[in-house]
């Protein structure tokens, strides 16, 4: 795979899709990718993880939670027979997708052999950061550990391991099995060759990725939502307009393909709260602060799909 260098920019593209087949794996310096590890079995991560095992990788994916694992294995189940039905996956490959993905809540288990780890748990840094200690004493010397945080940099949980230069953001979009874009995150700690092994195996999944060559909060697409969503809110919160409306606006004449109300309702009014209250608490700038909207529906657990209801209702979840 070719990847050109934008000169004065923070990333670089991948313009060609690497036409390498996972039947001999990925290098990692000596070893191979052919094992993947997914901790945290929600909505991303096993999507994540279903990405990976229709890619050809052997993937375990783990949780803590007994009743987000059933979830997960419950959404393949129903998943791939649809996606047969629509003509756009054959059985053979539905087939060696189950056979190549398994569910388990230990984590010693899930994590002891695999070649790369992508984890996909809370936007919780202190959490993060046990996890991360704990996932360098069970993972083999060679293994990557990747976060697949959307504003949480490498850089504040590469420390708590004894190889930060295999620690790396690696952020994919929601939904996973659809979004094409993939941000690689490289901190200052992490290796090029890193870099370049999470380019590569993000293209085997058949998705665009983009790296970054140096740490910035919110990453690329996050920070031009943020100034959309920020605005969003003060308007809703200052009486302009309501949020369908808002929406509406958004959608046809911007041309995005939901607004961003919708938007939050997809990813979780929850996440919204948390990253920007840790950021308001780490920098405390006012900007950042949750709005009152958005601390209420905190508040009242109206997150969005993951609870039937946020600033739209979703009866079915």
């Amino acid at each position: 795979m070719r990847v050109d260098t934008h000169p004065k920019g923070f990333f670089s593209i991948a313009e060609s899709v690497s036409e390498q087949l996972l039947l001999g794996g990925m290098n990692v310096g000596e070893h191979k990718i052919r094992k993947v590890c997914i901790v945290g079995a929600g909505n991303m991560g096993h999507q994540i993880a279903l990405s990976a095992a229709l890619a050809g990788f052997e993937v375990k994916c783990t949780d803590v939670n007994e009743e987000v694992l059933k979830k997960a294995e419950q959404f393949v189940i129903t998943y791939l027979p649809e996606r047969v039905a629509k003509g756009k996956l054959t059985q053979a490959q539905v087939d060696a997708a189950r056979a190549n993905l398994s569910f388990t809540n230990d984590l010693s288990e899930a994590a002891c052999d695999a070649d790369l780890v992508i984890e996909a748990i809370i936007e919780r840094l202190e959490i993060k950061r046990k996890l991360f200690a704990e996932l360098d004493s069970l993972c083999l010397p060679h293994t990557i550990l990747a976060t697949n945080s959307s504003y949480i940099v490498s850089s504040k949980i590469a420390d708590v391991t004894e190889r930060p230069e295999k620690v790396c953001n690696l952020h994919f979009f929601n939904p996973a099995l659809v979004m094409k874009l993939v941000e690689v995150v490289k901190g200052p700690h992490t290796s090029e060759e890193t870099a370049q092994t999470l380019m590569n195996f993000c293209v085997s999944l058949g998705k665009t990725p983009v790296l970054l060559k140096q740490e910035i909060y919110g990453f690329l697409v996050n920070r031009m939502l943020a100034a959309i969503k920020n605005e969003s809110i003060y308007l809703l919160d200052m009486g302009i307009a309501g949020h369908e409306e808002i929406d509406t606006a958004v959608t046809l004449a911007l041309g995005h393909p939901m607004g961003p109300f919708r938007l939050m309702d997809l990813t979780g009014i929850d996440l919204t709260y948390i990253v920007g209250l840790e950021r308001f608490q780490e920098t405390g700038d006012p900007i950042y602060r949750p709005s009152p909207t958005i601390a209420e529906k905190f508040v009242k657990k109206e997150w969005g799909r993951k609870t039937g209801k946020g600033f739209y209702d979703y009866p079915n979840g």
